[in-house]
Order: C-alpha cells, then sequence, then structure tokens
C-alpha cells in the first residue's frame, strides 16, 4: 500500500479569499456541486510522480483520499486527507506542487462561477468562446504583453519510447538554447521532454523568465498529472477550449511521435489553417521524431493527404532525426510570426486574428449515438471533413483513457464509426499502425479496440 499523509495547507497565488458561495460548491458533493471535479483533479496534481496514467487505478488507490476547503477569518485553507506522500518532503508539501494546486483551484471556481452559464460569456458563439478563453487564460496570469512571441506548444503521447522521449527532450534543449520556450499539455512523454530539455538550456544561457506553460483539461488532467517542470498551469472547462488555447498563445507547434490523440490534434490543427481564412496566417508547424518514428509520420502524411487533399502538406513540415533543424526551422518561423504580428498591429499575446469555425468549438460528447452519427465523407469542405475526423479521434481517446468513456464501452459495447468505403479502410489502416507499434496500448494491460468501423 502506498504511503499517505493528511494536513493542511494554504493555497499559493492569486486565490487567498473565497465567498461563501464559492466554498459551498466546491464542498458539494452533488451532480451539481464541484467536490467531485476538484477532488480527480487535485489528486493528479499531488500524484504527479507516478508513472501509471491509468486514471481508474489511481483513483481506487487513493480511495479514501479527499479535499476539503476551509473557510477561515484570514483567507481559506485546504484540507487534505490521505494525499500522496511523495507530495511532500519532510511533511511540508513541495512548492511547485503547492502552485499547480492552487492553480487547479483557482480555476475551476473562475471557469464555473464566472465563465459558465454568464451572460457576459456567451459560449454558443464563436466570439463568445474566444472572448471567455482570453479571459481565462488572463485571469491565470499567462498572457504577457511585454515579451516577444516565444511560445512553441509541443504536442505528443504521454506514453512514448524511451528513444522518442530522449529525442524530445534534445528538440526542447535547442529550442531552449535560442532563447524559446515551451507550452504543453503538461503530461509526462512529450509533454515533458521539451520543458525538461528547455529548462537545461535556459539554465546555460542564464534565462530567469522562462515560461513551461502547462494547459489541460479536468479529464485529461486527471489522467494525466502534470509534470513538475510546469511552472504556469491552466485548466480549461474542455479539450476544444484547451486546443484553441494552444493556439491562441502559441507561436509555432511541435508534434512528437504519439497515438490517437495526437492525431486528433494533428486533425484540429490542420482542419483550422485549411479554413480559407487563415490561409494567409503564418504558424510554423513541425512533424518530428527519432528515426524509428518515421513510419509514423509517413503514414499520418498519407492519411492526411488522403483525406484532406495535397494542400494539407503545405500546411507543415517533416523533419526527422535532426533536433537542431527542427529547433532552427521553428526559431525562422516564429520570427517570421513576429513580422506579421508586428506589421497587422496584432497582440503577441493572443491571436486574435486566427478564424476557429464552431465546428473546431463546441464541445463533443463522444456517446455512442454522436459517434455513430459522424460525416465521415469527403463530400464536404476539407476543413469540415476534419472537424468530423477529429471528433472520431477524440471519441477513441475517451474509450481508452476516460473514465466515462471506458464505462460507456463496457456497457454499451465498442462505438460504431460509419464512413466511405476507401476512407474508412485507410481509417483503419492507421489506426491498426497504431496498435501494431504499441501506441494504443495502456501500460500494464492488454490494449482492446474501443470503436469498429462499418
Amino acid at each position: 500500500m502506498p504511503k499517505k499523509i493528511t494536513t493542511t495547507i494554504s493555497p499559493e497565488g492569486s486565490l487567498e479569499v473565497l465567498s461563501q458561495h464559492e466554498v459551498s460548491r466546491l464542498r458539494d458533493t452533488s451532480a451539481n456541486g464541484l467536490h467531485g471535479l476538484l477532488r480527480r483533479c487535485a489528486l493528479a496534481v499531488l500524484n504527479y510522480g507516478n508513472t501509471s496514467d491509468d486514471a481508474r487505478a489511481i483513483m481506487e488507490t487513493y480511495h479514501d483520499f479527499d479535499i476539503q476547503v476551509l473557510q477561515q477569518d484570514r483567507g481559506i485553507r485546504l484540507k487534505l486527507t490521505n494525499a500522496p506522500v511523495d507530495a511532500f518532503v519532510d511533511g511540508e508539501m513541495i512548492r511547485g506542487t503547492r502552485q499547480l494546486l492552487s492553480s487547479v483551484l483557482r480555476d475551476i471556481v473562475y471557469v464555473y462561477n464566472e465563465i459558465q452559464n454568464q451572460p457576459r460569456f456567451d459560449l454558443s458563439t464563436g466570439e463568445g468562446t474566444t472572448n471567455a478563453i482570453f479571459h481565462i487564460l488572463r485571469k491565470a496570469g499567462v498572457l504577457k504583453p511585454s515579451a516577444d512571441p516565444s511560445l512553441v506548444v509541443c504536442w505528443g503521447g504521454h506514453s512514448i519510447s524511451r528513444e522518442e522521449y530522449d529525442y524530445s527532450k534534445s528538440v526542447g534543449y535547442h529550442l531552449g538554447l535560442r532563447n524559446l520556450d515551451i507550452c504543453t499539455g503538461c503530461g509526462p512523454g512529450a509533454m515533458k521532454g521539451p520543458m525538461k530539455g528547455a529548462n537545461v538550456a535556459h539554465a546555460k544561457q542564464r534565462r530567469t523568465e522562462s515560461r513551461y506553460l502547462g494547459i489541460s483539461e479536468p479529464g485529461i488532467i486527471a489522467a494525466e498529472a502534470p509534470n513538475p517542470i510546469v511552472n504556469e498551469l491552466v485548466i480549461m472547462p474542455d479539450i476544444e477550449k484547451r486546443l484553441e488555447a494552444f493556439l491562441r498563445v502559441g507561436h509555432g507547434i511541435i508534434v512528437f511521435p504519439g497515438g490517437v490523440g495526437t492525431a486528433e490534434e494533428i486533425l484540429y490543427l490542420l482542419g483550422i489553417l485549411l479554413n480559407p481564412d487563415n490561409r494567409n496566417t503564418p504558424l510554423p508547424v513541425i512533424f518530428t521524431g527519432p528515426a524509428d518514428a518515421a513510419d509514423y509520420f509517413k503514414r499520418i502524411d498519407e492519411f492526411l493527404v488522403y483525406t484532406l487533399g495535397e494542400e494539407a502538406r503545405q500546411c507543415y513540415q517533416i523533419i526527422i532525426d535532426d533536433p537542431v533543424q527542427v529547433a532552427r526551422t521553428m526559431r525562422d518561423g516564429i520570427d517570421a510570426v513576429t513580422e506579421f504580428r508586428r506589421a497587422k498591429h496584432d497582440a503577441f499575446y493572443y491571436n486574435w486574428h486566427l478564424n476557429i469555425a464552431r465546428g473546431f468549438q463546441e464541445p463533443f460528447e463522444a456517446t455512442h449515438e454522436a459517434m455513430a452519427s459522424l460525416a465521415l465523407h469527403r463530400q464536404q469542405p476539407v476543413h469540415e471533413l476534419a472537424a468530423a475526423l477529429r471528433r472520431a479521434f477524440s471519441g477513441i481517446v475517451a474509450g481508452n483513457v476516460k473514465e466515462d468513456g471506458i464505462q460507456a464501452i463496457e456497457t454499451h459495447g465498442p462505438f460504431q464509426l460509419h464512413a466511405e468505403t476507401e476512407l474508412m479502410t485507410r481509417l483503419d489502416e492507421l489506426l491498426d499502425s497504431f496498435v501494431v507499434q504499441g501506441r494504443m496500448k495502456l501500460p500494464g494491460s492488454d490494449y482492446v479496440p474501443c470503436y469498429t468501423l462499418t
């Protein structure tokens, strides 16, 4: 049995005072309350040293963990019961862990009390959604008006080979030497490697204001605890707002090897870049990995060109086994972004210019009915097909790693996906290649597909 600790701490950061209503919602264990959400996210933060990415196993191991918000005259305190002992040193919580825990509390309170179901933010419109994302990021203090563009968003798998992890770390190192910062989904694997590499490079460059920004959402952070390099953490209410946040604050994108989740992110990205309104907006995108990852990106590339057309290739570069070239290319790309933003008088810290269609903003709940109704055919604009494909991959991610998705599969059987014959064959071949490469298998378990194609 793992060692556990019970203690009371003070949050660190901007959130020190809560209203009685806010405290009541955080204590509320009903369906309308926030206690369950806070408990899951807090446990993930406290458990970041654990190598498992099985959210259900973690929750079962710490089934007796609890977090309570205590209202006191001088502010609030957090009572932790049976918390993972690895989050503490000699009885004191590690400061970085306390900061991340405070960030989780801050964003849950702000999003669910100030953003959702509030008339000032109309989340049924594109403008309202983009504005809400801006306010969440501003509340978190991650918008830096005085800073030049430098934020590289890194996507990739959380469960990758040691060679791929070391490669992502090397890329991060060379990015850091060129004074570039890192933004990821804040989990392990390809999200941790670039931050760790950049951290060493920034130290060599004596860079004191380095940024390691993690952007997550409740379902993801509960499954993938933030890595310890993260020094800024933002929790978005759903994956669509999380993905939009990456594109609004990032100045370039690097995609490392991954699995279905990475394919989902690629389709989201290309669906936006292929929108006619965005074709003149510079955003450097690089797919990269070690030599052994060449086949992974070859198959991704072939699938993208078949489904979205040859034009999709113009949106990204593939650079294999060359971290220095990746970093140089990204540095040049971000310099081009800087000049474009300056010429257009656009903000460096938030990309208002990018047009993100509603199909990429509306939350998608991966129910059996929703998955079966996806329009997976090429008789539609390519950016709309990309949106449908992204949702298909999102459902597969949910069925693989998210607690609700796993439960739905266990109860109702695999999702049914309907697609035109050739597209269905290509999709099935791509997913099969992920299985063969071990990219759709959770550690310690036998992979069973959560979908069938008809």
